[in-house]
């Protein structure tokens, strides 16, 4: 017997040593958080681990689970409580150690193990804790698969066996840098910037992309997790400057942030501009689709008008679609479709074969970016970011809507536009060329410019974001017509930010 999870203990008490603490909002869509010792115990992480060795069983997957950790202070003694509730359901563990998650979902292919448990934060700040997992490789889990495991965790439903076992494999980052390493090196010699925020993939970013033939300025790649800088997460600012900084100082060819559990890469080119992560996928797409006949990629809906417009993709005959936001989505549509790649606006890139497993790896996009500047001798970063056709786009604009009544305001959301569509009527003056509902609403006018309402999958919020291929005016436009049907919604509060 096991005790039920309780939602709050104090720390420092009999309690807090004694029973679980297991908070229900760490369960998310697609991984877990948790705040250690706020919102989870070690007892609580316990229980994790036999509820993932439950749920292994329940969906009639073998028990045998890769599992590794981040570099954080609390990290590794979070794993082995993991591992403890693991094998109490009968699980046998292969422990990777120290690990960026990548290598993780890489080591299920390389032991050839079904699941995984990757114990990380990814990029949040210090004091969260959490675990990225999944049963059917490269996938990771989704919606239904958490929802169950919150469910058997919560109620102490665990089905406790003998049988489990733990096996620690040895220096297993040397097979991991092996298997990015093992191709030829690049024919033009590039200076790279490689930031890791004292992240991580600190430990490994430097000698892979050493290996492959690139003069590496290591900015932070110190291990140290108190993160003395500033948080390892490519999309925030502080992170962004230092790489501008640094390749400016260094005449770099191109910076590259990894985030702290080494699944992402930011791109800074060698004028020190930041590229938001979706024009490196299209720059990436036409790099792919002038190699691969009729390739496919899928795109997540807060990305770029780009890849349907640009004129370089459709003349190589690329076919593009888009999908729900969220890595695991992201990840499970790419996989399915067998498309070349998969690139979603947050910077989780996506490659299938010959590129790739089909997991997001920080390091394979980085390899990607380097082999696409090697085949375009003669032009920079800037050269290749500036060939794209100019768009005015939008920051993500959240205006607050109560998790209780977001998803049915999207659902009007969707049918307001369904019905204009449906009419013939025009936004604008404009008629409605495309929608896409696979994940809120986006909609497309004729002259290319589109706007996106979707509910938040973590916070009580919308998302709304914005784009135009014709003015700054047309991208503001927009923004008014799509806030203009939310202001019918009493529900939908401020924004946190507008252009």
């Amino acid at each position: 017997m096991f005790p039920k999870p309780k939602s709050v203990l104090l720390p420092n008490t009999y309690a807090f040593e004694s029973e679980p603490m297991v908070k229900a909002t760490g369960f998310r869509e697609y991984d877990a958080r948790w705040l250690f010792q706020k919102e989870i115990n070690l007892m609580g992480i316990q229980a994790l681990g036999m509820g993932l060795g439950a749920l292994i069983a329940e969906l009639g997957v073998k028990q045998e689970i890769v599992t590794g950790h981040d570099f954080r202070g609390y990290s590794a003694s979070i794993k082995y409580a993991l591992i403890s509730g693991l094998m109490a359901a009968g699980c046998k563990v292969h422990d990777i150690g120290l690990a960026v998650t990548p290598m993780a979902y890489f080591a299920q292919f390389d032991l050839d193990v079904p699941c995984c448990a990757m114990v990380t934060a990814s990029h949040n700040d210090n004091g969260w804790t959490g675990v990225k997992m999944g049963a059917n490789r490269p996938l990771t889990f989704g919606p239904d698969e958490m929802t169950r495991l919150k469910e058997i965790v919560l109620n102490a439903d665990f089905k406790n066996k003998a049988g489990g076992s733990y096996q620690f494999h040895e220096n297993y980052p040397a097979r991991y840098i092996a298997d990015l390493t093992g191709r030829p090196k690049l024919t033009r010699k590039l200076k790279v910037v490689a930031a890791c925020g004292n992240g991580t993939a600190g430990a490994f970013a430097p000698q892979v992309l050493e290996a492959i033939g690139c003069e590496v300025i290591p900015l932070d790649t110190e291990l140290d997790h108190t993160f003395p800088k500033y948080n390892p997460n490519p999309e925030d600012m502080e992170m962004l400057h230092a790489i501008r900084d640094a390749v400016l100082h260094h005449k770099a060819d191109v910076g590259l942030g990894f985030d702290g559990d080494g699944d992402r890469c930011g791109v800074v080119d060698n004028t020190g501009e930041e590229i938001f992560a979706d024009k490196v996928g299209v720059m990436l797409a036409r790099d792919m689709s002038a190699i691969h006949n009729d390739a496919q990629f899928i795109v997540d809906v807060k990305s770029t008008g780009l890849f349907v417009t640009d004129p370089v993709l459709q003349k190589q005959g690329a076919k593009v679609a888009y999908w729900k936001t969220g890595h695991s989505y992201m990840k499970r549509r790419t996989h399915e479709t067998g498309a070349l790649a998969g690139f979603e606006k947050s910077g989780h890139f996506f490659f299938n074969k010959p590129y790739g497993r089909g997991y997001d790896d920080g390091l394979v996009s980085a390899l990607a970016i380097c082999d696409m500047l090697d085949r375009a001798p003669g032009k920079s970063m800037a050269d290749l970011k500036n060939a794209l056709p100019k768009t005015w786009s939008s920051p993500t604009m959240s205006p607050h809507c109560a998790d209780e009544t977001k998803y049915g305001v999207i659902d009007q959301v969707v049918k307001h536009f369904e019905g204009l569509q449906a009419k013939g009527a025009k936004i604008g003056g404009q008629a409605i060329r495309d929608l896409v509902t696979v994940n809120g609403v986006r909609v497309t006018v004729e002259d290319g410019s589109w706007g996106l309402v979707r509910a938040s999958s973590n916070k009580p919020e919308l998302v709304v974001v914005v784009e135009s291929p014709v003015s700054e005016q047309r991208m503001h436009d927009m923004f008014e017509m799509v806030n203009s049907v939310l202001r019918t919604h009493p529900e939908v509060g401020a924004y946190n930010q507008t252009i």
